[in-house]
């Protein structure tokens, strides 16, 4: 919902459906629903869903439409409060329960998204100051390596597996700065004056910090930058504040909130162009100090806090766009009749196609010819592959694909099959027999390459275009490898992860321009056997080893970043579709009963929309 400071003289329309393309400031009732709704003003805070549980003394990790809110104090007196190991998490319009902290506290630090969290320091209700450090998963937390300097009141940025913790109260006030790498904590350049009770906003090698308290008690109103190394001093804020919260990168920042003492709150937000600091002329609906905030500069959450009558679960965003933008993430989809591994994948998000792998159970056949069909919610048994196949190269469409290679329960295969929409008829041979190869293409214009084959040679880099009819041999990989992905079309295709030999294939892109491989940018974690989709473009690798992660990447064209993980960890699944639109289907999970191996998960990509809000009447 949202509230207006001012609706008395607004021109409120009465529509019988929304309009589709409202204005800025715009209101309206439809008379077909009875709900008032409106289009924020720019610059502006308008009010979320509370939270469940007020709190304060907190911290907050996200985005302004999906964001997370962990541990604090929910009790108003300060002498021996709680120390909460209370998590929430924000979907653009209200909170929901999620997982606990394994150790509670309050005045700690946080980063990270929805689904990935970093927590680290604080206060262990009247204990003394903790450096303990939790990731969490999007459903659970799991304990990880301290700080090396155990503090609370401090700040913090970046994602779930690489933060920068700075400032707080040891005892004694520190400037201490420290970043981590996905494993552990290591000590940096201090911060130019010594602080707590300060903000922070950016990523771990590009970062703000603002506002706090210093030694002598004193509000702070200078802010410095971090560059990777060291803290530089900058322009100062325009109001001097402790107890504040921050949202941005590290050339552009939001802070609001906070206070000058115990008793004179603030609702002042300002903004930070890399230069200096702007008073926003939109400030917050509540003043309130000790809150937590989440976001970026255009887009950011206030949620908490306290006000001089209560601790607060009032939840607050700031509007500086009239879209919303809504991160990209995977939800369950139907299962599959058969469970198992190794097979392939081809199609779109409401039109897929697996064939071949592992049937189950486990002891049960050892290769499966079983085809089926999805229909965006649910899989139907086809009609068989000639030849039972596992670890096959797949492409095409919904109705028209390929099967290529793999292995039978005895040996390495070279014979390809199309599929028609009903049934799957014998092709040309590849000329390299092997399995575990990537394929991309339509049906009548495809390549298959890496792979492996039999000793002395177990991973080659051989490259085959398809032409309707035949496969002819082209130009090999830069690197051997086997179990990679691929995505893309005949003349315009991605390879990337994978198993090698010598060479960290797990990492290594390489890109088809329709004659030769080039190497491109690696991935940010070593994949193998995972599903993949998208095009030479855009394209998503999800799942696969060493760990069967639950990790995702997707491909912007120049370079891989981070995407929603999977909610079930596995390797050799199947996958197809669009970086933006795709399902990943079976896959092995080490001593998981069958059933496990029958779930199929689809991928929505990042969404932009209108961000209309519901106008309370009261």
């Amino acid at each position: 919902m949202t509230t207006y400071r001012e609706i008395r003289g607004q021109l409120i329309r009465k529509v019988s459906e929304d309009p589709t393309n409202p204005v800025e400031g715009q209101i309206w009732y439809n008379t077909t629903t009875g709900i008032l709704k409106g289009l924020p003003a720019l610059l502006a805070w308008s009010s979320g869903g509370n939270l469940i549980t007020a709190s304060r003394e907190f911290a907050g990790a996200g985005t302004q439409t999906s964001g997370l809110a962990f541990g604090g104090n929910h009790t108003p007196a300060v002498p021996g409060a709680n120390a909460e190991t209370d998590t929430e998490e924000y979907n653009g319009s209200g909170w929901a329960s999620g997982g606990d902290l394994n150790t509670g506290r309050r005045f700690l630090a946080g980063a990270g998204t929805q689904t990935a969290g970093l927590a680290f320091g604080g206060r262990t209700g009247p204990g003394s100051s903790t450096g303990d450090t939790e990731e969490y998963d999007g459903s659970s937390w799991s304990e990880q390596n301290n700080l090396g300097t155990a503090r609370q009141m401090l700040a913090g940025c970046g994602i779930q597996t690489a933060g920068l913790a700075f400032g707080g109260l040891g005892p004694p006030d520190t400037g201490a700065t420290e970043e981590y790498d996905g494993t552990s904590w290591s000590e940096q350049n201090d911060l130019n004056t010594a602080r707590k009770y300060l903000a922070g906003a950016g990523i771990q090698t590009a970062a703000l910090a603002f506002g706090g308290e210093t030694p002598s008690f004193a509000e702070v109103d200078s802010s410095e930058e971090y560059d990777g190394s060291s803290w530089t001093t900058g322009n100062a804020l325009n109001t001097a504040r402790r107890y504040l919260a921050g949202a941005g990168t590290q050339t552009a920042g939001l802070a609001f909130g906070g206070a000058s003492d115990s008793t004179s709150y603030f609702s002042a937000t300002e903004e930070y162009d890399g230069t200096s600091w702007t008073t926003s002329p939109g400030s917050l609906g509540t003043a309130r100090s000790l809150l937590a905030g989440c976001g970026t500069q255009p887009a950011a959450l206030a949620f908490g806090g306290l006000d001089g009558t209560g601790v607060l679960s009032v939840t607050e965003e700031y509007n500086k766009s009239t879209t919303v933008i809504t991160a990209g993430a995977w939800a369950a989809g139907g299962n599959t009749v058969i469970g198992g591994y190794g097979a392939a994948g081809c199609g779109t998000q409401t039109a897929g196609l697996i064939f071949g792998g592992v049937g189950e159970p486990v002891g049960g056949p050892p290769v499966s010819g079983a085809t089926e069909e999805y229909d965006g919610s649910s899989w139907s048994e086809q009609n068989d592959l000639n030849t039972a196949r596992r670890y096959t190269a797949g492409f095409g469409i919904q109705t028209a694909a390929v099967c290529a290679g793999g292995g039978s329960s005895t040996a390495k295969v070279d014979n390809s099959e199309e599929y028609n929409g009903s049934s799957w008829s014998e092709g040309n041979n590849l000329n390299t027999v092997r399995q575990g190869a990537a394929g991309a293409g339509t049906l009548t214009a495809g390549l298959v390459f890496g792979g492996n084959v039999n000793p002395p040679t177990p991973n080659v880099a051989v490259t085959e275009t398809y032409d309707g009819t035949s496969y002819t041999e082209v130009n090999d990989l830069n690197t051997a490898r086997r179990f990679l992905g691929g995505a893309g079309t005949q003349t315009a295709a991605l390879a990337f992860g994978g198993f090698g030999v010598s060479t960290p294939a797990k990492l290594q892109t390489e890109s088809w321009d329709g004659s030769s491989w080039t190497t491109l940018a690696n991935l940010n974690i070593e994949t193998a056997a995972g599903g993949s989709a998208g095009t030479q473009a855009e394209a998503l690798f999800f799942g696969g080893n060493p760990g069967n992660t639950t990790s995702s990447e997707q491909w912007d064209g120049s370079a891989w970043a981070t995407a929603p993980n999977l909610t079930t960890g596995r390797g050799y699944l199947a996958g197809a579709g669009t970086a933006s639109s795709a399902f990943g289907a079976t896959g092995y999970v080490p001593g998981a009963p069958a059933p496990t191996r029958i779930h199929t998960e689809e991928f929505t990509g990042e969404t932009t929309s209108t961000n209309v809000k519901t106008i309370t009447t009261s």
